[in-house]
């Protein structure tokens, strides 16, 4: 669907997977399965932190966090995507899809921070015992946490800013199952220089955030698929490729962080068995 310059946009077609009319039965399925089981590992995580003092330290509380985001930023996008498949006309509105964009790109950034400050925990903890409740006391704590969820916030709103204001003439068809800035940057007729500029620099802090972190499996996974998607944006790659690198890092990834950080771990493997023995 084509539009002239000053032809004001009010929806957004979401054109979602290749094969998605055919399969949309299998997908709605897999998809609802796996936003199930997020939902339960991530809740069932918050709700185990909550209900143990022996969880009540630096580590669970930025866990109990981490995990807070990693169930918004899902929900960010999949109930939608979920909701497309049953409908004939995947659409999201101009207003939806700026909210779309803001709360998944505050939530999956404030998880970078987040675990970057999981990263400064582990170093404070290995490296500097005797120091540990001192440097990690619970005011920093707290000003790490709301830290990460300010820059979370700011590079979600300039980014969202920058993307919004700009025209789209071209088309109202976004090859992609979620509003994210790549491809809506494609659709624009306006100079996307300061948009390009402003993507590389955060993804550019992100990396160097993952270098310290003490989850070396997960921040490796999350990010690899985040920077295979925005740093190589506008090569000739397979567009169906880049959408499963949003599965992998929006999807799958808040699916098995509960898994991942915490399951591996005595601390909560202890917390569960007690809960197990109190209920049987």
């Amino acid at each position: 669907m084509g539009h002239n310059n000053g032809t004001e946009v009010t929806e957004f077609i979401l054109l979602g997977f290749a094969g998605q009319h055919e399969f949309w039965h299998i997908l709605f399925m897999v998809f609802l399965v796996t936003y199930a089981a997020t939902l339960l590992g991530n809740v069932g995580m918050i709700l185990l932190i909550k209900s143990h003092s022996s969880l009540h330290t630096p580590m669970y509380f930025f866990l109990q966090h981490l995990a807070f985001v990693d169930l918004c930023y899902a929900s960010a996008i999949t109930p939608k995507m979920l909701q497309n498949f049953l409908c004939n006309k995947q659409s999201i509105s101009f207003t939806g899809c700026l909210v779309q964009l803001l709360v998944y790109g505050t939530f999956v950034t404030s998880d970078c921070y987040i675990l970057a400050a999981m990263a400064v925990d582990r170093y404070v903890a290995i490296c500097n015992p005797l120091h540990y409740p001192t440097v990690m006391c619970w005011r920093r704590c707290i000003q790490l946490l709301l830290g990460s969820y300010f820059m979370g916030f700011l590079n979600a709103s300039v980014n969202t800013g920058f993307t919004f204001s700009l025209n789209f003439c071209k088309s109202n068809v976004i090859n992609h199952f979620f509003c994210d800035v790549p491809p809506i940057l494609a659709l624009s007729c306006s100079s996307i220089c300061i948009n390009i500029m402003v993507l590389t620099v955060f993804v550019g802090r992100k990396k160097a955030f993952s270098t310290c972190a003490s989850h070396l499996t997960a921040v490796t996974i999350f990010y690899g698929t985040l920077l295979y998607m925005y740093v190589h944006h506008g090569t000739n790659r397979s567009q169906e490729q880049e959408k499963m690198a949003s599965v992998f890092y929006g999807i799958i990834i808040p699916m098995s962080n509960p898994l991942i950080y915490s399951l591996r771990n005595q601390d909560v493997i202890k917390a569960l068995r007690h809960i197990g023995n109190k209920s049987f």
